[in-house]
């Protein structure tokens, strides 16, 4: 039996109630918590039937790790356009400009890091395929680069969460020098 295909009116309308549910959860996890959050206060506020929210997600967990996936790549996609990288420059020079940019826009938006930068590092990457991508533009000159961009990615994400957050050790701006140090000193015994 062959599958009727969708017509595109419909397929906009999934993809509105997606958006919905996730621009509602996104905006009840940061105000009141995850942990605090219900599936039918999410429907609600999506304006969908709770239903509904299972023919897109699995379950709150689901729907949170698609929301920091699909956050994280609209911030490293505004970072790459903002940090001036080039095609003549390395790989390394690449990562430290992408790195220092996105932490800038994080700090930018407290209520925006509080949630991602929890949860923004290679399971997030990972998700939204700009794991593979880096990878791939390492060009084979690392050992173990998805180890290597793991630790980076980790490192990144809970060295900036207090830092941002709560200017804890110091602000973003007093520790990134040091972040990023750190960060070169993977990348250098990791090369080939």
């Amino acid at each position: 039996m062959e599958k009727k295909e969708e017509s595109p009116k419909n397929t906009v309308k999934k993809a509105l109630k997606q958006h919905a549910l996730m621009d509602a959860a996104f905006e009840l996890f940061t105000n009141q918590g995850f942990g605090n959050t219900s599936i039918s206060e999410i429907a609600e506020k999506a304006k969908v039937a709770k239903g509904t929210f299972y023919l897109y997600f699995k379950d709150k967990y689901d729907l949170r790790s698609r929301i920091t996936a699909h956050k994280a790549e609209q911030i490293l996609k505004r970072a790459w356009e903002e940090s001036g990288i080039t095609e003549d420059m390395s790989f390394e020079d690449k990562l430290l400009s992408l790195i220092s940019r996105s932490m800038d826009i994080l700090a930018e938006d407290r209520l925006l890091a509080s949630f991602l930068v929890k949860n923004f590092g290679y399971s997030a990457l990972s998700k939204s395929g700009l794991l593979e991508e880096a990878i791939a533009m390492s060009g084979g000159a690392y050992r173990d680069p998805e180890i290597m961009l793991y630790l980076i990615l980790e490192l990144t994400g809970s060295a900036s969460y207090s830092a941002i957050v709560s200017n804890e050790p110091v602000n973003i701006e007093e520790l990134k020098p040091h972040l990023l140090l750190a960060i070169s000193a993977i990348l250098i015994q990791y090369r080939k």
